[in-house]
Parts: C-alpha cells; sequence; structure tokens
C-alpha cells in the first residue's frame, strides 16, 4: 500500500520487474531528490506532469517512457455522470475467471483453455480512492471483451461507492477508457533507471 515519502507517495510493489514506484502529484524536491539518489534499476520514479516535465527534474541516467495519461471515472468534477461501460460481457468459452484478494489488493486473472494468462489487472482502495493497476490483455485473447470483464470484476470489490476510480492509461488505453466514460486528469510520465 502507498505511504508517504518526500512529497509523493512509495510503493514497494516487490515484483519481478518492478521493485518499488514513488508517485508525485507535481514536481518537487523529494522528487529531485530521488533522481538523484536512487541508482538501482526496477525502481521507478511517476509524475502527474509530462515527460518534459520530469525530464527537467531528473539527472541524465534516467530512461523516460512514453508518456500515459492519469484518468478517473464518472467524474467527480462534472454535475453530468456519464455510465462507465456496458454491463461486464459473459466470459467467453474456453476461459476461467480467477481472483485473489490480499489486504486491500484484489487480482483477476483470466485464464484459457491452455493454461495461458489471457487478461488480468489488480485493484485497491486505499486513501479514500479505488486504484486499478496493470489492466492487460494478452495480444492472441483481444477484442473478445476480457479487459471488460476484468475491469467489472475489480470494481464488484469496491467497498464505498464514493471512492473515486482511477487509473493510468496508455494511448491507446485513453481512448478505449474515454470511449467508457473516464476523463483525463492530467498527463503522467514515468521514468526509470535501464538494467
Amino acid at each position: 500500500m502507498p505511504v508517504t515519502d518526500r512529497g509523493g507517495w512509495r510503493v514497494d510493489t516487490n515484483l519481478p520487474n518492478e521493485a518499488r514506484r514513488w508517485v508525485f502529484a507535481e514536481p518537487c524536491e523529494g522528487l529531485r531528490e530521488f533522481g538523484r539518489e536512487v541508482s538501482l534499476p526496477r525502481h521507478f520514479l511517476k509524475l502527474c506532469g509530462t515527460v518534459d516535465d520530469l525530464r527537467a527534474v531528473l539527472p541524465a541516467a534516467w530512461h523516460l517512457q512514453p508518456e500515459s495519461h492519469f484518468m478517473i471515472a464518472n467524474d467527480a468534477r462534472s454535475s453530468v455522470r456519464v455510465p462507465v461501460g456496458a454491463a461486464a460481457r459473459t466470459l467467453p468459452d474456453g476461459y476461467r475467471l480467477e481472483s485473489e484478494r490480499d489486504g486491500p489488493t484484489t487480482s483477476i486473472r483470466i485464464v484459457a483453455h491452455d493454461g495461458s494468462l489471457a487478461a488480468s489487472g489488480y485493484a485497491a482502495e486505499t486513501m479514500g480512492v479505488f486504484i486499478y493497476d496493470r489492466i492487460v490483455t494478452a495480444p492472441g485473447h483481444q477484442r473478445k471483451g476480457l479487459g471488460n470483464i476484468v475491469m467489472h470484476a475489480l470494481k464488484s470489490q469496491r467497498q464505498s461507492p464514493n471512492a473515486p476510480e482511477l487509473l493510468v492509461a496508455t494511448e491507446e488505453g485513453r481512448q478505449l477508457y474515454m470511449s467508457l466514460g473516464w476523463t483525463v486528469l492530467s498527463p503522467f510520465s514515468t521514468a526509470e533507471i535501464p538494467a
């Protein structure tokens, strides 16, 4: 779960491709300090801002990923309530859904008939928000509604109906989520030390 750390939030993910991430709402001295201090791969600095904003505060050793989008469902700033997504689709034949909960974090996996991972995602409700993370559909399983099913399965774990739903989307994902009623709050940038 996120903990405050020098003006941002730190998440110890302990994943094979990511040990830790820091997320900042804006450029600040804490972000600059981490940029100078962190030298290990698998540690990510993330900013609600443009790639240029992040590049401006980091040393040259950091590699910047393509810009993403920080998004909110049913934008609470608007008086218009847009229903997010259609009803969850039915799981296609040959797939099974697996769910696991670890404290406030839920993981959903959709497994194909051959045992391969077809789609997956995570969500956690913390600090008054419901955050979706790492929503992925494998290339051979796209356009079957599996991402929709993952999102609905995760959303069913939301405890507070007032908790805003947030996620970070790629450009391709942004277009999909906007068609489902999501709104972009800001650009979102990520930097890492290459391995």
